[in-house]
C-alpha cells in the first residue's frame, strides 16, 4: 500500500474534525461537541504557532491524522514535538500507517537541530495503543502525565 504522509491543509479540516469525534468516543467513551472542535481544528490553521496536522491518505482519501504541537525545553535548549489527536481509520489499522506517519515525524526531527524527541500521551486503557508506540521504539516508562481541566 502506498502511503503518502502530508501536511493538512484547510480541505482537510471536516475530516479531521470528524476523526477527532470518533477517536473522542472511541477512546474515552466521550462525546465532543461538533462546534468546540471545529473552531479548536480550524484554530490550528489560522494559528501554525499552535501546531501542524499531518494526514496519511491513498489514493486521494484520508486514512489518519495526527497533530504535532510544540513543548520548549530548557533542558535542552530544543523544542520537543507532542504527538496529539493520532487517528487511523478502523479499517485500515495495523497495517502500517502510524508508524509510517511516526517515521515521517521523527525523520522530520532528526533534520531539525531546533527538535530535542517527540512526546505523546495516551489514555491508560488503551492497550493497543501501548503496544503500537513501544514497537515503533517510544518508551512510556520514564514520566507520568498528571493534568486539572476546567471541564
Amino acid at each position: 500500500m502506498e502511503i503518502l504522509i502530508r501536511k493538512a491543509n484547510e480541505q482537510d479540516i471536516d475530516t479531521i474534525v470528524a476523526f477527532q469525534i470518533s477517536m473522542a468516543k472511541e477512546t474515552e467513551d466521550v462525546t465532543l461537541i461538533f462546534d468546540i472542535i471545529y473552531q479548536g481544528v480550524t484554530a490550528v490553521f489560522d494559528n501554525p504557532q499552535l501546531g501542524q496536522y499531518y494526514v496519511a491518505e491513498k489514493d486521494g482519501e484520508i486514512l489518519a491524522s495526527l497533530l504535532t504541537t510544540f513543548e520548549w525545553s530548557d533542558w535542552r535548549n530544543a523544542m520537543v514535538w507532542w504527538l496529539q489527536s493520532v487517528y487511523v481509520k478502523p479499517e485500515h489499522r495495523q497495517s502500517g500507517i502510524f508508524s509510517t506517519m511516526y517515521h515521517y515525524i521523527k525523520n522530520l526531527v532528526n533534520s531539525n537541530d531546533g527538535v530535542a524527541g517527540i512526546r505523546l500521551y495516551m489514555v491508560n486503557s488503551n492497550f493497543r495503543a501501548d503496544k503500537v508506540y513501544r514497537a515503533i521504539g517510544m518508551d512510556g516508562d520514564h514520566y507520568r502525565l498528571y493534568e486539572w481541566m476546567k471541564q
